[in-house]
């Protein structure tokens, strides 16, 4: 009995069947007891419990799964490790709204009763991305899946923090800080977005104290002149070295502050004055250490000023601002306003304006862990890909900050340090005593906890078991290739290289893979603001994932950010339909029992195929092992489309009717499906539910696909001349079925065909095959010669190095072919004039857009195409 799949497929019907099986036969779970097995290990960048899938997750971890599928059917250990990250300020954040829903506040609450609230919360609903993650096909082993603040990655993050505090590689220190008013936290610099915008820069005079017309300051933060404690001028500024030791007053205040000279001062902005506020400027706290300067913080964490500000305490910074310059436009201290392009710093999680605040927190020395970092990625330890990233990655870490890692949140990784109540004496251990080593006193532990970042970077360690050691950690360490956006290689990628080599001794992977970001279609990022994102769990619904999968693939070229619409799935799920009906239409063929499977080369049609799948087998591997993942799908499309469906299916149409020699019969059978068999092997990491549910019923078949083999291209099997012999004779047909098209000949008419070819390859491809052609070409009568002459009334292609002509005459009506060919030529002549005529517009093509430009070009050489050929086949006509 013939082998039937349903009509058409549904991704609806078969994908949660497929997941569902996959993990009840636990194909996810490595083992690595005593497995001769290479390892490849990828860990997953841990999602955010808060997370919901977007269609940057769905790219990120479809090339991950890509990768370990890949691996896995190439006999690899394959582990792709799981996760998720407990993401401090955006948990903390979610669970504090939903107090405020209830009218209660987590300082109401109070710490530990908060704590086990996030817990709680993390427990329900921390676990939604896992499940999305499958809905995708993501083949982790999640028997493994880690959280960033398990007990074992505490542990890690314990152990490390008091390892580089021994080594003076942390410390404690007042420092300014980027400060989010609305979380209550410091933010490290790369936390911080910027944005530009238009803002003010205001001018204002600062009396001498003698009564002389003192200075005017240019700031763009009036409100922070509640703290100035000194005006600054570069010390070779001839117009204020006479000023440089007086005192000026500070307006509105009324407090004397003095005149200092230091080189940081730019003597080109404004008027070269500058205020100094050491509590609320990065720049003018450094300066005030350099000069003895006492800082003088007039905010509260909230932004508001505070006691400080004296009148203006209790007022927002936003109120102080315009009251403030309200104040010295009435004094007539404010002498000009101007308009001004600054760059903003914003919380990048809450969008809320940064503050640089003066505070105590913890700090991690960089530029010691920074040089072997850079050390290995110029020695090509670890490689990014595309090779263009790692000039980002320098860029930074040549110019690495000390990293702030404390945050004043109440979720997270607690820093292991207390101070004694009594002495005052710091305490950092792994597990805190309950009494100072020093005096006995009793330790107050330290609110803050660690930056999410902190625990991230020791992730490709932490989750394979350091420090307790494990079993895991010997077979997958270093890992092998991570995969991740841009926008987190300060972020994430630097650190983790940092840690591993800190701790591990070893870089934690060996290849960086940096893919592009996503877009809409017009270019711009996907966000909630401009209502221009794309649902992937609705893609999956309408298309299913091997169909976003797969679409995603064809339009990730290099690397390149990904300007995406929902329309463009339409690819994936047009594929998936075209390999499904394929399949449908072999297996209705081939007998439940089982056929050959082993492919046979003795027919040209079999040979060429055979030779084509191996050539398609070792690119698809080429382009994995170079991360090329659109070349590897783009040739997978190609040769599953065009060459085995559309060519291969069409030549052994004849071969596989019921009536056709039994032998010849099997032969073909064998080889198609071999070959798809080899399809559904290389397509799989793209598309691995569709590919599964044909496997499954493959009569040749064994196990799951997910678990078979990779195929190995064969050199024996390879016959380019074949290869060669085939593409002339797919041009020969081609060329005679546009002829055919193009003249209005009905596809039910058999056409004589003539060629003209001095070439031996040509001849002998025509002797050798050319019943195949006529089949292929609906060819009643084909003759060739070297010498052959055009026929009356024929249209002509030339192909290759061979002149095709059909003769028309009787089989359409000349007259009205000419007159509708003539029709059509007029047409494509005028908009071919337009174009022209808009080309020549020199102000067109200076004021457009370059894309747009290049567009009209290629289509002016279009339509000239198309004009040249219509010319040509009225010529035939008249002929």
């Amino acid at each position: 009995m013939p082998i039937e799949l349903e009509k058409a497929y549904n991704p609806k019907a078969v994908e949660d069947t497929i997941y569902a099986a996959w993990s009840r036969e636990d194909l996810f779970r490595v083992d690595n007891s005593g497995s001769a097995k290479k390892p490849y290990c990828i860990v997953i960048p841990p999602p955010n419990v808060t997370g919901r899938l977007h269609m940057g997750h769905a790219l990120n971890n479809t090339l991950q799964d890509i990768l370990v599928r890949w691996r896995r059917l190439a006999g690899d250990l394959a582990l792709w490790l799981p996760g998720t990250d407990h993401a401090g300020i955006a948990t903390q954040n979610v669970v504090e709204k939903e107090l405020a829903k209830e009218g209660k506040s987590r300082e109401a609450l109070g710490r530990e009763a908060f704590e086990k609230r996030v817990w709680a919360w993390k427990d329900e609903y921390g676990n939604a991305i896992i499940e999305q993650l499958k809905r995708l096909g993501a083949s982790c082993d999640w028997s493994r899946t880690r959280f960033t603040l398990d007990p074992g990655l505490n542990r890690a993050v314990r152990e490390v923090f008091v390892g580089l505090y021994r080594k003076g590689l942390i410390y404690r220190g007042d420092y300014i800080v980027n400060w989010c008013p609305r979380c209550q936290t410091a933010l490290s610099d790369i936390e911080v977005e910027y944005q530009e915008t238009q803002g003010k820069l205001w001018h204002i005079r600062y009396p001498s104290a003698d009564g002389g017309p003192g200075v005017v300051v240019a700031t763009t933060r009036p409100e922070t002149m509640l703290g100035d404690v000194a005006v600054a001028v570069h010390p070779e500024d001839e117009r204020y070295s006479a000023l440089v030791g007086s005192t000026v007053v500070l307006p509105v205040v009324e407090r004397q502050i003095p005149v200092i000279a230091d080189s940081f001062v730019d003597r080109a902005f404004g008027t070269g004055c500058v205020k100094i506020t050491p509590a609320h400027d990065p720049n003018d706290f450094e300066a005030g250490r350099r000069n003895g300067l006492t800082p003088l913080n007039v905010m509260n964490p909230d932004a508001t000023i505070n006691a400080a500000g004296g009148q203006f305490a209790g007022q927002t910074r936003e109120a102080c601002r315009k009251n403030l310059v309200a104040m010295l436009e009435e004094r007539q201290l404010l002498v000009k306003v101007e308009e001004h392009q600054n760059s903003v710093g914003h919380c990048y999680r809450c969008d809320t304006v940064v503050e640089p605040y003066l505070s105590r927190q913890w700090f991690v020395k960089m530029k010691d862990l920074a040089e072997p970092a850079m050390r290995v990625v110029r020695e090509k330890k670890v490689e990014f890909v595309p090779p263009r990233w790692e000039k980002l990655y320098f860029d930074w870490m040549e110019n690495i900050k000390d990293w702030c890692i404390s945050r004043q949140l109440w979720w997270g990784h607690r820093i292991p340090a207390a101070v004694c109540s009594g002495c005052g004496q710091l305490t950092v251990e792994q597990e805190l005593p309950e009494k100072c080593a020093a005096c006995g006193g009793a330790l107050v532990p330290d609110p803050d906890v660690l930056d999410t970042w902190f625990s991230s970077a020791l992730w490709p360690f932490s989750t394979l078991g350091w420090p307790q050691g494990a079993k895991d950690l010997d077979v997958f360490y270093p890992t092998s290739t991570l995969v991740t956006d841009r926008g987190i290689i300060f972020f994430w990628v630097a650190r983790m290289i940092m840690a591993g080599l800190e701790f591990m001794g070893r870089e934690p992977f060996r290849h960086v893979y940096i893919h592009g970001t996503i877009l809409d279609h017009l270019g711009r990022k996907m966000s909630k603001s401009l209502g221009n994102g794309i649902d992937p769990l609705e893609v999956i619904d309408e298309y299913g994932a091997d169909a976003m999968r797969f679409s995603l693939m064809m339009l990730s070229a290099g690397g390149q950010d990904i300007k995406l619409s929902k329309d463009k799935f339409e690819m994936g799920r047009n594929f998936a339909n075209k390999l499904w009906n394929a399949a449908r239409f072999l297996l209705m063929n081939v007998p439940d029992a089982g056929a050959r499977s082993e492919p046979s080369t003795e027919e040209f049609a079999d040979r060429w195929i055979v030779s084509r799948f191996q050539a398609v087998a070792a690119s698809t591997t080429r382009a994995l092992e170079e991360f090329d993942f659109h070349a590897a799908v783009t040739g997978l499309y190609e040769f599953t489309w065009n060459e085995f469906c559309d060519w291969y299916v069409e030549f052994i149409k004849p071969r596989i009717r019921e009536e056709a020699e039994p032998e010849t019969r099997a032969q073909a059978l064998a080889t198609a499906q071999y070959v798809l068999t080899g399809i559904l092997r290389l397509l799989h990491p793209f598309m691995p539910f569709v590919t599964e549910e044909i496997w499954g019923h493959l009569p040749s078949k064994k196990g799951r696909l997910m678990t078979d083999s990779w195929p190995v291209a064969s050199a024996t099997l390879r016959c380019e001349e074949t290869e060669r012999e085939m593409e002339l004779l797919q041009k020969l047909v081609r060329s005679i079925r546009t002829i055919r098209s193009e003249m209005n000949v009905k596809p039910s008419q058999q056409v004589t065909v003539r060629i003209k070819t001095e070439a031996p390859q040509a001849a002998r491809v025509l002797e050798r095959h050319g019943e195949l052609l006529k089949g292929l070409a609906r060819v009643a009568d084909l003759a060739f010669a070297p010498d052959m002459t055009q026929p009356p009334q024929a249209a002509s292609d030339v192909v290759a190095e061979a002149a095709v002509y059909v003769p028309l005459a009787g089989l359409i009506d000349i007259a009205r072919e000419r007159e509708r060919l003539a029709r059509d030529l007029g047409k494509q002549q005028k908009d071919l004039e337009g174009m022209t005529r808009k080309l020549a517009n020199e102000k067109f093509v200076a004021n457009a857009p370059a894309e747009i430009v290049l567009a009209e070009q290629a289509k002016r050489e279009r339509l000239s195409a198309i004009c040249g050929r219509l010319e040509r086949l009225i010529a035939s006509l008249d002929a």
